[in-house]
């Protein structure tokens, strides 16, 4: 029997770690446990952003209308292995009607309160644990290559319109500032000057997890394979059979999070996107800020740790190999948008984003357990909702009034 605490984490990427420094900063004794290690998994590789504007949820943003050009690709934006289709198509049918008209403003309301509170909390969360200068406020640039496209666009833009988000829409000469050697293919773009950056997903997590240490927080390598929870709390049975008790446990095991809640009563429908990138030399091209190329599903993110490519969706679950020609399709790409982009030396990687259909996480007690809180499917928005989350599992486990209305990310809205 491991020794008992307060707070059990099950999950050492982004969500868990700030729920970590939220909890050990209240006082709470905190134990994450990770296969792995903190921020070594998907929220080592990902893009980078905060992502504060991106407010329209998925199934809104005409995935559903491009999914049988999409498909015609094997490499394509978004791919699905045909035989995971059958498996697939339960998810695809919720992922369709979220997409109705009728879900729309609410969906997009729920979104923008989790984006404005993320956008507070990351700001205090950083400079309460001194990870400020990792932030990086160069904006953002989205890019077009027709007018077709970008007008398809222009809605979405109205719709941020209404809180207050800041963009402005360029071409020629203004664009070509932004973003020097841009191929010539791209014949307008947005600029968000709000969208900020980090230097590196992986040191930012471990930089916050280092401050949530020195409040006495603590990580155990291990694999939880099952939480039994009653009236006096719960207890993890990890890999090899040994056990620990909690008063409260917080389930952010990303996209295997569903099995353990299954477990626990909750049928909550989480797919995995599965997303590739490669990071090349910081040489490799003079990248100003994060380029989005939204008609190919991909960006490309200046870190300090390199230049990142990467995006697109594969639909595959979490037990299928990496299919690498992903990532080198994305490369491909990416040196026809960016002419001269030198593409040796670069490190490959796959992680798994834990997406559910209507594009909210799930964040709110167990249905049957009150010792057990979930915190988990925040899909491609997982590093920029973070801090939001850590706050919130705070007010839940502190049986405070959370400082959102939770109702929108209930557990039980499936």
């Amino acid at each position: 029997m491991n020794d008992d605490c307060d707070i059990a984490i099950v999950g050492g990427g982004i969500i868990g770690i700030c729920a970590a420094a939220y909890l050990a900063e209240a006082g709470k004794s905190v134990t994450v446990f990770d296969r792995t290690g903190i921020c070594e998994e998907t929220s080592s590789g990902n893009a980078g952003a905060f992502a504060f504007s991106d407010v329209l949820p998925l199934a809104h943003k005409g995935m559903m209308r491009n999914l049988p050009k999409w498909l015609a690709d094997p490499l394509g934006p978004l791919s699905i292995p045909p035989a995971y289709l059958p498996k697939l198509l339960p998810w695809l049918y919720r992922f369709w009607r979220a997409g109705a008209a009728r879900h729309y403003e609410a969906a997009l309301a729920a979104q923008v309160g989790l984006m404005e509170l993320a956008q507070a909390e990351w700001a205090g969360l950083m400079e309460r644990s001194g990870t400020r200068s990792m932030l990086r406020e160069d904006g953002s640039l989205e890019l077009y290559e027709s007018e077709g496209e970008y007008r398809a666009s222009l809605s979405g833009w109205a719709a941020r319109d209404r809180f207050g988000i800041g963009y402005r829409h360029v071409e020629g000469e203004e664009m070509a500032a932004l973003q020097p050697g841009l191929s010539p293919r791209f014949v307008k773009g947005t600029f968000v000057s709000g969208w900020k950056t980090v230097a590196d997903p992986k040191l930012l997590g471990k930089a916050v997890w280092a401050y949530a240490e020195k409040f006495g927080a603590r990580f155990e390598k291990a694999c939880v394979e099952h939480i039994g929870a009653g009236p006096a709390g719960a207890v993890l049975t990890l890999a090899g059979g040994a056990e620990c008790r909690a008063a409260t446990v917080v389930l952010a095991a990303g996209a295997w999070s569903h099995l353990l809640a299954k477990e626990l009563g909750d049928a909550v429908p989480l797919e995995t996107e599965r997303g590739y990138n490669t990071t090349l030399p910081s040489s490799a091209f003079d990248v100003r800020r994060q380029l989005i190329f939204g008609g190919h599903g991909f960006v490309v993110t200046p870190l300090s740790t390199g230049l990142r490519v990467g995006g697109a969706v594969e639909l595959g679950g979490v037990g299928r190999p990496p299919n690498y020609a992903r990532s080198k399709a994305l490369l491909a790409k990416a040196q026809r948008f960016l002419p001269g982009l030198k593409a040796e030396g670069g490190r490959e990687w796959m992680g798994f984003r834990p997406s559910l259909p209507d594009s909210r996480p799930v964040i709110g007690r167990a249905g049957r357990h009150r010792a057990v809180i979930y915190a988990f499917g925040h899909g491609h928005l997982g590093l920029t909702q973070g801090a939001a989350t850590g706050r919130l599992i705070r007010d839940l486990v502190q049986e405070q009034t959370p400082a959102l209305d939770l109702s929108p990310f209930s557990p039980r809205r499936f």
